[in-house]
């Protein structure tokens, strides 16, 4: 028996790789279909089925893809209704994959469909529990995604669903079982989860929180539901792909795949008013761009701030990267549904300067300059695009905060004509904001290298850990 982790650290996801005997079932599965080909043909094995424990809010799953090209079986927990041929899975039905069982346990709560998948190795042992959103290294899943897709199922209905679900079927369950969960430390799916991408269910009993058999169900309605941040906006969307069917990601990457050189990008972008999207990192992006180009680098969490940022899933998109990073922007954004790339720039920003193209650049300073400047002049105009339990731990005093996901709704409020300072935690966020706000006309914008750890390691401006007064949450 084989039991792979398949961890994709840009979503914090994790797909899972299960062989026995020459079968092969996967479970939750990303877009692309190749990492599990590949390693199926490696071991010269088949893929039988493509198991989901739920309808996923933060990607759109590979499953249909994977099903057509190899013939597997989709398989759903109770209650699922997708709109496509699948297995939908009687609670403690059993699957054979070669020598071993996988056993369905229907534990709803993060959505109703969700499962959980009990893996009984060769002498009958249950060995591991594949936990889907139901429960984290740490955490469980967040019960308030589904209401933005069926609006009666409240958050508090379905924390009560996830109290019973964890009472009734998983902590019953043998200490010695492995957690294999769908998400670590940086999803989006919870809110404490730990950088720990498996553990066993008796240590999960002791540490997390949410398993603490002393809460009523009542207090852990109340605990599980405090410090919630609203999901990014691209979550429903996914969902309703993953439950309806989408393109297939053959025809996606044909499709942004076109190399268009500097004249046909310009004319692209102007026919479509395709939105330019620049994935390369936030230094080389201040050197020169393409004029109103957003920087979203992929060195980051590319696809998750793609779908903060961008309201429509349909916008056509054209990448502009570094030589070779094209094909991997493309799938980083149909992994969460953008599927309307429509080409890229041939040669990236170097063919389109040396085809004699304005280039746009960014302001940038060092925090030692920026402390001088902040120093002598307090009223100067700077800004923090943190997020804003990152703002509230601490903070520049005198700073405000307009954390970026909340950019778009709030810009009205900077002023175009005063010179704006702007910081992160590091620099990847602030790029984006500034990139932002200069397609939108904004051009007094600088940017501070290193972000707040720069001006926290400078040691020149005074930090605060309680609340400043601010007009721009």
């Amino acid at each position: 028996m084989k039991v792979e982790q398949i961890y994709t650290g840009c979503l914090a996801e994790a797909a899972y790789y299960i062989e026995s005997e020459g079968e092969v079932a996967i479970i939750d599965p990303l877009r692309e279909t190749k990492p599990y080909l590949d390693r199926a043909a490696r071991n010269n094995a088949h893929i039988k089925y493509v198991f989901e424990t739920h309808f996923h809010a933060d990607f759109v799953s590979g499953h249909l893809d994977l099903s057509a090209k190899t013939g597997a079986s989709i398989v759903f927990g109770p209650t699922a209704k997708p709109a496509y041929p699948a297995i939908v899975a009687e609670d403690g039905q059993e699957f054979e994959i070669g020598k071993i069982h996988i056993k369905v346990i229907h534990t709803p709560g993060h959505t109703m469909e969700s499962s959980c998948y009990l893996l009984i190795d060769e002498t009958g042992k249950e060995t591991a529990i594949f936990s889907g959103d139901t429960l984290f290294i740490g955490d469980v899943g967040r019960p308030d995604l589904a209401q933005h897709v069926i609006a009666d199922l409240t958050e508090e209905k379905l924390a009560g669903h996830l109290f019973d679900s964890l009472r009734n079927k998983i902590m019953p369950l043998n200490d010695d079982l492995i957690v294999y969960p769908n998400h670590g430390s940086g999803s989006a799916c919870g809110k404490n989860m730990s950088k720990e991408t498996t553990d066993t269910l008796g240590h999960q009993k002791k540490v997390n929180y949410a398993l603490n058999p002393e809460l009523t169900k009542e207090q852990f309605i109340k605990e599980i539901l405090t410090g919630l941040t609203p999901p990014p906006a691209y979550f429903p969307h996914n969902v309703l792909l993953n439950i309806k069917g989408y393109e297939s990601l053959d025809e996606v990457m044909d499709r942004g795949s076109k190399a268009l050189s500097p004249a046909a990008f310009e004319a692209v972008a102007n026919e479509t008013d395709a939105l330019m999207i620049d994935v390369r990192n936030s230094d080389e992006f201040a050197k020169g761009f393409v004029p109103n180009a957003i920087n979203i680098g992929l060195e980051g969490q590319f696809a998750t701030w793609v779908g903060t940022l961008v309201p429509s899933l349909k916008h056509p998109i054209l990448i502009i990267s570094e030589k070779g990073k094209e094909e991997e922007a493309i799938i980083r954004l149909a992994r969460v549904g953008y599927d309307n790339c429509i080409g890229f720039l041939d040669g990236g920003v170097e063919a389109w300067a040396n085809d004699g193209r304005e280039l746009d650049t960014v302001e940038t300073i060092s925090a030692e300059e920026f402390s001088k400047i902040f120093t002598e002049k307090p009223e100067t105009l700077a800004l923090d695009v943190r997020r804003k339990n990152e703002y509230l731990s601490e903070h520049v005093i005198g700073i405000e905060n307009l954390p970026l996901e909340n950019l778009n709704a709030n810009m009205s409020q900077i002023n175009k004509n005063q010179p704006t300072y702007i910081h992160c935690a590091g620099g990847y966020r602030s790029m984006i904001a500034i990139s932002i706000l200069k397609a939108r006309g904004f051009v007094n914008l600088i940017d501070i290298r290193g972000g707040f750890a720069a001006i926290k390691k400078a040691e020149k401006l005074p930090l605060t850990d309680y609340v400043c007064p601010t007009s721009l949450l």
